[in-house]
Protein backbone atom coordinates (compact mmCIF):
# COMPACT_ATOMS: atom_id res chain seq x y z
CA UNK A 1 0.00 0.00 0.00
CA UNK A 2 2.92 2.37 0.62
CA UNK A 3 4.38 1.68 -2.80
CA UNK A 4 1.68 3.62 -4.75
CA UNK A 5 2.23 6.62 -2.44
CA UNK A 6 5.99 6.47 -2.99
CA UNK A 7 5.50 6.32 -6.75
CA UNK A 8 3.06 9.22 -6.58
CA UNK A 9 5.54 11.20 -4.48
CA UNK A 10 8.37 10.52 -6.94
CA UNK A 11 6.14 11.53 -9.86
CA UNK A 12 5.21 14.79 -8.14
CA UNK A 13 8.86 15.50 -7.31
CA UNK A 14 9.91 14.85 -10.92
CA UNK A 15 7.16 17.10 -12.28
CA UNK A 16 8.20 19.85 -9.85
CA UNK A 17 11.79 19.64 -11.07
CA UNK A 18 10.66 19.68 -14.69
CA UNK A 19 8.44 22.71 -14.03
CA UNK A 20 11.36 24.59 -12.44
CA UNK A 21 13.56 23.79 -15.42
CA UNK A 22 10.89 25.04 -17.80
CA UNK A 23 10.68 28.31 -15.87
CA UNK A 24 13.99 29.56 -17.26
CA UNK A 25 12.95 31.98 -20.03
CA UNK A 26 14.01 31.36 -23.59
CA UNK A 27 16.12 33.93 -25.42
CA UNK A 28 14.39 36.11 -27.98
CA UNK A 29 15.38 35.92 -31.64
CA UNK A 30 17.29 38.84 -33.15
CA UNK A 31 14.07 39.92 -34.92
CA UNK A 32 12.01 39.75 -31.71
CA UNK A 33 14.68 41.73 -29.83
CA UNK A 34 14.73 44.39 -32.54
CA UNK A 35 10.93 44.62 -32.71
CA UNK A 36 10.61 45.06 -28.92
CA UNK A 37 13.50 47.55 -28.60
CA UNK A 38 13.46 51.33 -28.70
CA UNK A 39 17.21 51.43 -29.31
CA UNK A 40 19.49 48.90 -31.01
CA UNK A 41 23.03 50.21 -30.97
CA UNK A 42 26.72 49.56 -30.72
CA UNK A 43 27.76 51.16 -27.44
CA UNK A 44 30.86 51.67 -25.31
CA UNK A 45 30.34 51.53 -21.56
CA UNK A 46 31.84 54.74 -20.17
CA UNK A 47 31.01 54.18 -16.50
CA UNK A 48 28.95 52.14 -14.06
CA UNK A 49 27.67 53.63 -10.79
CA UNK A 50 26.19 51.76 -7.84
CA UNK A 51 23.01 53.70 -7.07
CA UNK A 52 21.40 51.67 -4.29
CA UNK A 53 21.75 48.62 -2.09
CA UNK A 54 18.51 46.82 -1.28
CA UNK A 55 17.96 43.69 0.76
CA UNK A 56 16.35 40.86 -1.21
CA UNK A 57 13.11 39.84 0.50
CA UNK A 58 13.63 36.09 -0.06
CA UNK A 59 17.37 35.63 0.47
CA UNK A 60 18.23 38.59 2.68
CA UNK A 61 21.18 39.28 0.37
CA UNK A 62 22.23 42.90 -0.18
CA UNK A 63 21.80 43.58 -3.90
CA UNK A 64 23.21 46.61 -5.70
CA UNK A 65 21.32 48.64 -8.28
CA UNK A 66 23.38 50.10 -11.15
CA UNK A 67 23.36 52.98 -13.60
CA UNK A 68 25.64 52.71 -16.64
CA UNK A 69 26.52 55.55 -19.00
CA UNK A 70 26.82 54.25 -22.57
CA UNK A 71 28.31 56.14 -25.51
CA UNK A 72 26.45 55.31 -28.71
CA UNK A 73 28.81 54.38 -31.57
CA UNK A 74 26.37 53.11 -34.24
CA UNK A 75 22.57 52.90 -34.40
CA UNK A 76 20.47 50.23 -36.12
CA UNK A 77 17.18 51.37 -34.58
CA UNK A 78 16.21 54.38 -32.48
CA UNK A 79 16.35 58.14 -32.33
CA UNK A 80 19.72 58.46 -30.58
CA UNK A 81 22.64 59.72 -32.67
CA UNK A 82 26.20 58.37 -32.65
CA UNK A 83 28.28 60.27 -30.11
CA UNK A 84 25.35 60.76 -27.73
CA UNK A 85 25.11 59.00 -24.38
CA UNK A 86 22.28 57.00 -22.83
CA UNK A 87 21.76 55.74 -19.29
CA UNK A 88 20.87 52.11 -18.53
CA UNK A 89 19.70 50.80 -15.17
CA UNK A 90 19.57 47.28 -13.75
CA UNK A 91 19.58 45.45 -10.43
CA UNK A 92 21.74 42.51 -9.42
CA UNK A 93 20.05 39.20 -8.64
CA UNK A 94 20.80 36.87 -5.73
CA UNK A 95 23.79 34.58 -6.27
CA UNK A 96 21.65 31.52 -5.55
CA UNK A 97 19.36 32.11 -8.54
CA UNK A 98 20.20 30.08 -11.64
CA UNK A 99 19.86 31.56 -15.07
CA UNK A 100 20.59 34.81 -16.88
CA UNK A 101 18.02 36.93 -15.06
CA UNK A 102 19.69 40.28 -15.68
CA UNK A 103 22.08 41.89 -18.17
CA UNK A 104 25.25 43.45 -16.80
CA UNK A 105 27.28 46.17 -18.52
CA UNK A 106 30.99 46.49 -17.70
CA UNK A 107 33.19 49.60 -18.01
CA UNK A 108 35.16 49.66 -21.26
CA UNK A 109 33.26 46.97 -23.12
CA UNK A 110 31.97 47.70 -26.60
CA UNK A 111 28.83 45.72 -27.36
CA UNK A 112 25.75 45.59 -29.55
CA UNK A 113 22.72 45.90 -27.29
CA UNK A 114 18.93 46.15 -27.40
CA UNK A 115 17.29 48.63 -25.03
CA UNK A 116 13.80 49.79 -24.12
CA UNK A 117 12.92 53.19 -22.65
CA UNK A 118 11.84 53.18 -19.04
CA UNK A 119 8.57 54.92 -18.18
CA UNK A 120 10.44 58.08 -17.13
CA UNK A 121 12.02 58.42 -20.61
CA UNK A 122 15.30 59.35 -18.89
CA UNK A 123 16.82 55.87 -18.75
CA UNK A 124 16.77 52.59 -20.60
CA UNK A 125 16.66 48.93 -19.58
CA UNK A 126 17.79 45.84 -21.43
CA UNK A 127 15.01 44.56 -23.67
CA UNK A 128 15.45 40.92 -22.64
CA UNK A 129 17.92 38.57 -21.02
CA UNK A 130 19.93 38.22 -24.25
CA UNK A 131 19.96 41.96 -25.02
CA UNK A 132 23.75 42.01 -25.45
CA UNK A 133 24.06 40.25 -28.77
CA UNK A 134 27.66 40.76 -29.82
CA UNK A 135 30.60 41.79 -27.66
CA UNK A 136 33.01 43.69 -29.94
CA UNK A 137 35.54 44.57 -27.21
CA UNK A 138 35.63 42.72 -23.90
CA UNK A 139 36.07 44.75 -20.72
CA UNK A 140 39.45 44.73 -18.97
CA UNK A 141 37.63 43.80 -15.78
CA UNK A 142 34.17 42.74 -14.65
CA UNK A 143 34.60 44.56 -11.33
CA UNK A 144 31.56 46.67 -10.51
CA UNK A 145 31.11 49.24 -7.74
CA UNK A 146 29.82 47.92 -4.43
CA UNK A 147 28.81 51.04 -2.48
CA UNK A 148 26.11 53.60 -3.36
CA UNK A 149 27.68 56.60 -5.10
CA UNK A 150 30.78 54.64 -6.15
CA UNK A 151 31.57 54.73 -9.89
CA UNK A 152 33.86 52.49 -11.93
CA UNK A 153 35.29 53.69 -15.26
CA UNK A 154 37.49 51.84 -17.74
CA UNK A 155 41.23 52.28 -17.38
CA UNK A 156 42.62 55.16 -19.40
CA UNK A 157 43.96 54.03 -22.71
CA UNK A 158 47.52 55.17 -23.11
CA UNK A 159 48.35 56.85 -26.37
CA UNK A 160 51.42 55.53 -28.13
CA UNK A 161 54.39 57.75 -27.48
CA UNK A 162 56.10 59.30 -30.46
CA UNK A 163 59.88 59.19 -30.53
CA UNK A 164 61.64 62.50 -29.98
Amino acid sequence: MNRPFKLLGLALLASGIATAALAVPAPLSEQELTDKSDLVALVRVLSVTCTTITKDAQTGEDLPGYLAKLEVKEVKKGDVKPGESVLVTWRAVPKSIDGPWTVYYYPGEVVWTHLTKRSNDATYASTWLNAKSEIVTSPDSKELPTEPGETVTPPLQQKPQTPL
